[in-house]
């Protein structure tokens, strides 16, 4: 039987990526307007708005209703379905995901996977779950196997301020000012569900130095599965300089032309600002 993938733009995902993934949309407010992530609202123009507009940002989960939606349009193709959804710690839509997979009939299969993750981390997961269901396999199994590679997912991200993390009530205004003042550069990654902090870093190259030794610090990267770059805000800039600077890490695996690069969106970018660079990888088996 087909297997549709359905996820949330938590994932930095794009409708039209592939043929069986639907992408629903978070919600991302600026005042009183409200946009659907990623349609009513480019990422472009959301970084725009961040750095330009007055208003901070706030961010809503996608609710059970579009997930019933899309699990009901997958069910009337005779499609069984897998729902792979951001980290529950971080937002309420897996458990919307939940609801409505608990709603739907029993016409086919309908799965609900946690990620425990956000932005690359969830994204290189759902590529995962995208491969599996090309080779043939059945929403049961790649269900199955998406929950045990997520304990394998590494991300690990360079931030270039601490302002929208301050802004967004993430820190408190005095370590955030004293933060900028020193230049300092945080390293973050998700762990158990939630981002937590990893090292700071004086300076740009410090920073960037710090996110390599992180990688390494993993045990290593698995370059037969997905592997994502990505930036946040409307340059690559500082992403170029990380990887002039990790070269390292993929000489001799991968071409650096061959990573595939990616805009980190709002869902994330509302707290790192623009500036901030990540990777996101499946560790290395023993």
């Amino acid at each position: 039987m087909t297997v549709r993938i359905i996820t949330d733009s938590g994932s930095d995902c794009l409708q039209g990526e592939h043929p069986q993934l639907d992408v629903l949309p978070l919600s991302v407010g600026f005042g009183s307007t409200v946009y659907q992530a990623d349609v009513e609202l480019t990422r472009e123009r959301f970084y725009e708005l961040l750095v330009e507009g007055d208003d901070f940002p706030t961010t809503g989960q996608v609710n059970p209703y579009a997930f019933s939606q899309a699990i009901s349009r997958a069910q009337e193709a005779g499609e069984d379905v897998v729902v792979i959804s951001l980290s529950s710690k971080l937002s309420g839509t897996y458990q919307s995901a939940c609801t409505a997979a608990a709603e739907a009939g029993d016409a086919t299969e309908v799965h609900v996977v946690d990620t425990e993750n956000v932005t690359l981390g969830m994204k290189i997961l759902i590529q995962y779950a995208l491969r599996l269901l090309d080779e043939g396999k059945s929403a049961a199994e790649i269900a199955r196997a998406v929950e045990e590679a997520r304990d394998r997912v590494c991300v690990v991200a360079l931030l270039d301020t601490l302002e929208y993390l301050k802004r967004g009530g993430r820190i408190s205004a005095a370590a955030g000012t004293v933060g900028e003042l020193l230049s300092i550069k945080p390293v973050i990654t998700v762990r158990d569900g939630e981002v937590a902090v990893l090292g700071k870093a004086r300076g740009s190259k410090n920073g960037r130095n710090l996110l390599r030794q992180q990688v390494e610090a993993a045990g290593g990267i698995d370059f037969d599965m997905p592997l994502l770059l990505g930036y946040s805000g409307l340059s690559d800039k500082l992403l170029r300089k990380y990887l002039a600077d990790s070269r390292s890490v993929w000489e001799g695996k991968i071409a650096e032309e061959d990573i595939p690069v990616v805009m980190v969106g709002a869902t994330i970018g509302t707290h790192v600002g623009p500036g901030a660079v990540a990777v996101a990888f499946f560790k290395a088996e023993a």
